[in-house]
């Protein structure tokens, strides 16, 4: 078995290239080089990834390597933040060099994708956990809040909702009669897996959003904290909500509640003034992205409503 020392030099020492990193891994801390100007805040954002609870038990480990580090990244683009370094702790029951080597290359081809250094870390024994701490950038004042959704402002989401619920319960066997093809399972469990952050998308809708936050525990609930910190309402039309045709396959209505509570989409959900619209439509119509716009802000604090104004739960998934 390699020794502490030996795992990060085989696996993890990348010997990345980068200006802002003088003393990268290696070392007992890593040294930064940061933004001269006053122009640029921090931003840092942590998740921890735990075996049975935030994956299930044989998720292949390029899948685990990419999904830690790409929920972090999501974070930064909830923010319109550019990533630039992330830290690694990982504990192992044990140190499995081929477990650790397909570990390693889904974590270092999604780090690659997005230009963001591992800088350091940490590894330990015991059951098998991953957490992952981000750094990024922003201009001084300029990151996207939950808080500053204004009544009228139309609601967009990225992407299509519910896949990576329905590939869950699919790959737990609790998917309601399920008529779904090997193409469609296939691509709801790669959703599940290998979630694709936002952030080159983010840097598009930055200059015309209002509010903004990933999707992570459910559509219903995290526009319930936009509204929470906002202190505002919506109306959601359902007919609105964007579906993959692979979720389809098994019908709307059986799709559409994965969607709206299922959790781990990871794509954006944002606010934006309706006079901003035009622009963000036309600056996104350059792109391969998609957004929907799925209802407006109101005034009615804390409720979420549908379109003959019935109430709608914003419970979603709890931690605890």
């Amino acid at each position: 078995m390699p020794s502490e020392f030996e795992l990060i030099q085989d696996y993890f020492n990348w010997q990345q290239a980068s200006h802002s990193v003088p003393i990268g891994v290696g070392d007992d801390a890593a040294v930064l080089n940061l933004p001269k100007s006053q122009k640029q805040q921090l931003v840092v954002s942590v998740d921890t990834f735990i075996e049975g609870v935030h994956f299930p038990e044989n998720t292949p480990a390029d899948a685990i390597g990419h999904k830690a580090l790409a929920v972090n990244l999501s974070d930064l683009a909830a923010m319109g933040a550019e990533p630039a370094w992330f830290t690694l702790a990982l504990t192992l029951p044990e140190a499995n060099p081929t477990w650790l080597h397909h570990f390693s290359k889904g974590l270092k081809k999604l780090a690659d994708q997005h230009k963001i250094t591992l800088i350091g870390g940490d590894t330990t024994r015991g059951t098998l956990s991953i957490t992952i701490q981000v750094m990024g950038f922003i201009d001084t004042g300029k990151a996207l809040l939950r808080c500053n959704a204004k009544p009228k402002d139309k609601i967009y989401v990225s992407g299509t909702l519910g896949d990576a619920a329905i590939g869950l319960a699919l790959l737990q066997e609790r998917l309601e009669s399920p008529h779904i093809s090997p193409q469609a399972n296939q691509f709801c469990q790669d959703a599940l897996n290998y979630p694709q952050p936002q952030n080159l998308l983010s840097k598009i809708i930055k200059p015309y959003t209002n509010a903004c936050l990933d999707i992570s525990d459910g559509l219903l609930q995290d526009l319930g904290h936009i509204l929470k910190a906002s202190t505002v309402g919506a109306r959601l039309e359902l007919d609105k909500i964007p579906l993959s045709d692979s979720a389809l396959e098994n019908g709307r209505k059986k799709a559409l509640p994965y969607a709206l509570t299922g959790g781990d989409d990871y794509q954006l959900l944002f606010t934006i003034a309706e006079k901003n619209e035009p622009l963000l439509l036309y600056a996104v119509a350059k792109t391969n992205d998609k957004i929907s716009c799925i209802g407006e802000i109101n005034s009615q604090t804390g409720n979420v409503t549908d379109d003959f104004g019935n109430l709608i739960s914003t419970k979603g998934y709890q931690h605890f």
